[in-house]
């Protein structure tokens, strides 16, 4: 473990961010942060106290990391899912850019890692979680079409609606008749 540092796989959302940390504190391993992705221990963790907490993460569907590409994978992920979730504000530069500025790599590289790691693009799968997201608000039904549209960055509600049909194969007024099931963000 490098600088007190682990990284988690399939840690995507606030719920995975809670149950780690419940996780740490039924172990009592001090932590100094935990975020989509890593966890900054105080200390290095001894090999029991490693091997007990692996555990305890794999009962609960995540995954240390251990080669560097799959640390690229999972901070790819993590700052897609950022991205589209909480859009937080990257002063309006292309995900392409945020990429490269916060991992320190050439984007062509990072495609060339996530895409043999997961069998699909970047911008696949910053599709499909666009697309989760979506039905997620349509599926909340606190906001329209044009709302929604708004609120992921789309120029139209019409921009948003054919987005959508391209990578659910039916149109937002379809699904909200239909609700069909959602996807967890980790399976995509």
């Amino acid at each position: 473990m490098k600088n007190n540092i682990l990284h988690i796989k399939n840690m995507v959302c606030d719920r995975c961010l809670m149950s780690v940390e419940n996780t740490l504190q039924q172990q009592n391993l001090k932590y100094v942060d935990v975020s989509l992705g890593r966890i900054a221990f105080e200390n290095e963790l001894s090999l029991s106290q490693f091997q007990r907490f692996e555990e305890a993460l794999k009962a609960n569907g995540f995954e240390i990391v251990a080669e560097r590409h799959d640390k690229i994978v999972t901070d790819i992920k993590s700052l897609i899912i950022e991205w589209v979730y909480e859009r937080k504000d990257f002063e309006n530069k292309k995900l392409s850019e945020v990429l490269s500025e916060e991992l320190h790599y050439d984007y062509s590289h990072l495609t060339s890692i996530f895409s043999k790691a997961n069998g699909q693009s970047i911008q696949s799968f910053q599709n499909k979680i666009k697309a989760e997201r979506i039905k997620e608000l349509l599926e909340y039904d606190e906001l329209n079409i044009s709302e929604i549209a708004d609120k992921m960055g789309f120029g139209s509600a019409a921009y948003l609606s054919t987005f959508f049909k391209k990578e659910t194969g039916m149109n937002p007024s379809r699904f909200k008749l239909e609700i069909s099931a959602r996807k967890p963000l980790d399976k995509l």
